[in-house]
């Protein structure tokens, strides 16, 4: 059985402790979505494809309001975890709007700045949202790591933004004194 993804999020955090289907998206959303997002559509079924596979098993909990099932990792799940984390990563994909409108905004050149803008304010944030995380001291060795990734990218990010949003304007304003000389920027 290849496994996706979403199936080895899923077993990476099983490898840290029982969780059941909503404690995996709660951390999916306070933690993975800032580099690999899953949602409930994709864990829920997921979770029935390893079971399936005997790579978790769930255990219904008992005296709780809801039935909530928390799922384990099972040897076999272990194996094919550390198999994958073994390998070579095959995606780097970031998929990015913003870049891609930047990329095309030679088609309306006047929506590039507003562009930088909202893409600076969500780094911004994205940023706020880290290092509250880092201040919590809850993250440890390697998802520290990926943490301290998350607060470094995205302060050049909006340091980027800012800066390229800074140059555009200073264009603007430079066309429009000398306006009438036609456009000498070319398609890449």
């Amino acid at each position: 059985m290849e496994l996706s993804p979403t199936a080895f999020v899923i077993l990476g955090m099983l490898a840290w402790r029982p969780l059941s289907g909503y404690d995996i998206k709660s951390i999916v959303d306070s933690a993975t979505r800032f580099f690999w997002a899953a949602s409930y559509g994709q864990i829920y079924p997921e979770l029935r494809r390893l079971t399936e596979a005997g790579l978790v098993e769930g255990q219904v909990e008992e005296g709780s309001a809801r039935r909530r099932t928390a799922y384990t990792i099972t040897d076999e799940g272990r194996a094919a975890l550390e198999a994958w984390l073994a390998a070579e990563p095959r995606t780097f994909e970031q998929r990015d709007e913003g870049l891609l409108k930047l990329f095309f905004a030679a088609a309306a050149p006047e929506t590039a700045v507003a562009t930088l803008d909202a893409k600076r304010v969500f780094h911004e944030r994205k940023l706020a949202q880290l290092r509250e995380i880092e201040a919590s001291g809850k993250p440890e060795g390697f998802t520290a790591l990926v943490l301290r990734y998350g607060i470094e990218s995205s302060e050049w990010m909006a340091t980027w933004c800012e800066r390229e949003a800074k140059r555009l304007r200073a264009g603007e304003a430079a066309s429009r004194k000398g306006a009438g000389r036609g456009p000498n920027a070319a398609a890449p």
